[in-house]
């Protein structure tokens, strides 16, 4: 009896081991805690300025909760500490990140609009020394649309849409490139004098 009781104690020990290495129960303050940290961090603009760093700790949650449904708590509590690190990580770096997209968007959208400014009075100019109105009918059409699209950048810039602001500007940018040359090109007739 003494061997029978021996040997169902033995296996109690080393199932109470097996089931303790397992960590016993599932890690769900963790896993909450991770949550939230990804909460924080997509309401910081991670999803946005810190890709990366943001969709691994998606993930790593996944794995998270993968494990648990495998009854692997060890590996649930390892994944859910990693999915809430590298959600804290993802939202200090987008706070970086916009803060830099918000200098690089508002300098790109400056050059722009100086850009645009410039053109205008140009046109402007053009205009009171009596250029063909057919000669300005195209640079005209050209600066209003470019005009848009510095609106549409000052927009996204509004509304802390950084990326959308830097894309904007670019086109309006680009569009105003050949501008310039047409407006270079136009002729001013002589006025004539009278004999």
């Amino acid at each position: 009896m003494s061997r029978l009781r021996f040997l169902l104690l033995g296996t109690l020990l080393v199932l109470g081991a097996a089931s303790g290495a397992c960590g016993g129960e599932p890690p769900e303050k963790e896993m909450q805690q991770a949550q939230g940290a990804i909460d924080a961090a997509r309401a910081a603009g991670a999803a946005q300025y810190a890709t990366e760093e943001f969709e691994a700790a998606v993930k790593a949650l996944d794995r998270a909760e993968q494990a648990v449904g495998a009854s692997d708590y060890r590996q649930a509590l390892n994944d859910a500490l990693d999915s809430r690190e590298r959600a804290q990580n993802a939202a200090k770096q987008a706070a970086d990140n916009m803060a830099a997209a918000r200098v690089n968007a508002d300098r790109a959208v400056a050059a722009a609009a100086g850009s645009l400014a410039a053109l205008q009075k140009r046109l402007a100019t053009l205009e009171s020394a009596k250029a063909p109105a057919r000669a300005l009918a195209e640079p005209r059409k050209a600066l209003a649309a470019v005009e848009a699209r510095v609106q549409e950048a000052r927009a996204a810039f509004d509304r802390d849409d950084y990326t959308a602001a830097i894309d904007a500007a670019g086109a309006a940018s680009q569009a105003v490139t050949p501008i310039g040359p047409v407006l270079d090109a136009v002729t001013i007739p002589t006025p004539r004098r009278s004999r």
